[in-house]
Formats: structure tokens, sequence, C-alpha cells
């Protein structure tokens, strides 16, 4: 349990999606909050929610998180983007060096993620961890 004690916001508007990713990040030993699938509820648990990380899908039902990553950013608190569109998608100035990954991944992608965010060490490279080459598919 890697993780264990990391309390990680998920937000993600795909219940299949999130539902692989809770059950990943729980086998990672983190506590998940959520998963929350709309704008207005991500951006109450951002600025209300004591949490360590959060994962973050860029397009929840038509509306962009970026609103509710503001107020992670205010508050301190680190998180990646996840997105089928993370590599055609332009992200808003303040985001471009935030750590994405690319859907689909895997839960090895997560978790080296996960742990590079944690550690304070996110880069934009977090998609060079190609889904491909791992295995465990999310």
């Amino acid at each position: 349990m890697i993780f264990s004690g990391k309390r990680v916001l998920v937000v993600e508007d795909e219940f299949l999606v999130a539902l692989g990713l809770e059950d990943n990040l729980r086998s990672l030993g983190c506590t998940v909050v959520g998963p929350i699938a709309s704008l207005s509820a991500a951006m109450a648990a951002a600025a209300h929610e004591k949490v360590d990380a959060a994962i973050l899908d860029v397009n929840l039902a038509g509306e962009a998180v970026y609103p509710a990553a503001t107020i992670l950013a205010d508050r301190g608190i680190p998180f990646l983007f996840c997105s089928g569109y993370t590599g055609s998608v332009r992200m808003p100035a303040e985001f471009a060096d935030a750590p994405r990954v690319a859907k689909p991944y895997t839960s090895r992608v997560i978790a080296d993620a996960l742990c590079e965010l944690l550690s304070g060490g996110a880069t934009p490279d977090a998609t060079l961890l190609r889904p491909e080459t791992a295995s465990g598919r999310v």
C-alpha cells in the first residue's frame, strides 16, 4: 500500500472509468474522495475537501474542469489531468505545465503519475508513460 492514508479527489463523469480508477486507487492504499461527476460538485469538493491530490477529467459532460483546478491550485493541492483529448486539446496558459495522463491509461501509469505528483516532482511528461507498455488497463 504505497499511498496508505493519502486522500485523492477523483473527478470523472464516465461511470465505468470512475469505478475503475477508484478501485485502482484503493488498491494502492488511497482513500478516494468521490468520484465526482459534475463541475459544480467538483468545485465544491476542490474548495472544501481535505485531500492530498486530485485526478481531474478535463471534460465533465461538456464543461471544462479548469475552475475546479484553479481552486485546487490556489489551495496548493497537486493535481493531474486525465483526458482522452490530452494531445489535441489546448490547455489554458495557467495549466500548460500541469501533469497530464492520456486515456486510456493503465493502473501502472496512474500509480507512476500519482507518485510523481505526491513527491512534488510532477512534470507534464506524465504522458510519456505509454499505456501500451504496461499491464493492468483501466
